[in-house]
Parts: structure tokens; C-alpha cells; sequence
């Protein structure tokens, strides 16, 4: 059974207010991320890899170097659907209730965890990701290169930033802090992030 882009959970232009243009999500959503899907399935036509799940693919592929094609697009893929998920209109600024209360344990406070999160951001040089993942139940930022995600660290991912430059080129250009800035003040998706870590 071939591999699915799933839909955006809003439409292209939801984000236009909030720092983000639908031209963004016609090229970033429409063609890269629609791109890795279309390459997985032609890697993984004929092979073992076909019927197992994304999550499965991606734990398989990742130390076999003769797969390395296959986990990029097959990382991307997932990582892609839930950086979507992890943006809403209208999201941003600090959390509320238990989660509030659990990022302000882990950093000391969510102004703590905004700096942590926006230098991980900020630091991945060149392609990757910027992460708020639970490890032995302890909430923590990490940043990983490429496609590469917490899944195969055995990490829980609760929410994620994409800063490979197609992310944020058409709306900032190439100044990452600002959209690093936006992201934290205006699209994080904290429900998304609650649900993440009651599952």
C-alpha cells in the first residue's frame, strides 16, 4: 500500500496573519513535502518496506547506509506532517495548565525554554530540525541534522520547527531569528504538544 501525504489540518492561507504566506505552504507543502512521499514509494516499491508503517521504515532504514535514501524521504515525510501539526493560526506564547507547569520544572520557566529552543533553532547549521521531545520522562530541546528525528533516539517528539531555509525563505528570507521569533509568538500549536505528551 503506497505511502499518503496527509492533508494540512488548514488551509494555505491560514497562517497569512501570523507571519506565514499560502505561497509558503504552495511550494513547502505542495511540492517538497509532496516530493519526499512520491520518492519513498518509488524506493520502497517491491520491497519488505512497503508494508510496514512510516514510524517502522524510518527505525529500519536509519543506521543501514544502503537504505539512506529511503530514511531521508521516509524521515521527511513524517517529519514534514508534524511540523504542520505543531503550527496553528492564531498559536504561540506560553502554555497553560500541566504542560505550562511541566516546562517551567524542566527549563524554569517558559521564557527559559523559549531561549533554549530558539539557540537549538538557531545553531543547526544549515538543514534540520529543532525539537521538544520527552526522554525517560524528562521534557528536553534537542536539534538533529537533515531528515534525521527523536524516533530513532528513542525519544518522544512532542513538537518540532523545520529550519531548512525552503521553510522560511519566502516569508523571512534568510533571517532564521525571525522566523524563529514568529514561530514561538504566533503559530506554536500547544495543544498539539499536550496530546503529544498524553499519548
Amino acid at each position: 500500500m503506497a505511502f499518503e501525504q496527509a492533508p494540512l489540518p488548514y488551509d494555505f492561507n491560514a497562517l497569512e496573519p501570523y507571519g506565514m504566506k499560502g505561497e509558503t505552504f504552495e511550494y513547502h507543502y505542495g511540492k517538497h513535502h509532496k516530493a519526499y512521499v512520491d520518492n519513498l514509494n518509488k524506493l520502497v516499491a517491491g520491497t519488505d518496506m512497503e508494508s510496514k508503517s512510516l514510524e517502522e521504515v524510518i527505525k529500519a532504514s536509519f543506521s543501514d547506509s544502503s537504505k539512506a535514501g529511503i530514511f531521508n524521504n521516509a524521515a521527511q515525510v513524517w517529519n514534514h506532517t508534524f511540523f504542520w501539526n505543531s503550527l496553528k493560526p492564531g498559536g504561540g506564547g506560553a502554555p497553560s495548565g500541566a504542560l505550562a507547569d511541566k516546562i517551567n520544572s524542566a527549563f524554569g520557566s517558559y521564557d527559559k525554554f523559549a531561549e533554549e529552543f530558539s539557540n537549538a533553532a538557531a545553531t543547526q547549521f544549515g538543514s534540520g530540525w529543532a525539537w521538544l521531545v520527552e526522554e525517560n520522562g524528562a521534557l528536553k530541546v534537542t536539534k538533529t541534522p537533515n531528515a534525521e528525528n527523536p524516533l530513532v533516539h528513542n525519544q518522544k517528539p512532542l513538537l518540532t520547527l523545520d529550519v531548512w531555509e525552503h521553510a522560511y525563505y519566502i516569508d523571512f528570507r534568510n533571517a532564521r531569528p525571525a522566523y524563529i521569533k514568529n514561530y514561538l509568538e504566533k503559530l506554536v500549536n500547544w495543544d498539539f504538544v499536550a496530546a503529544n505528551m498524553a499519548a
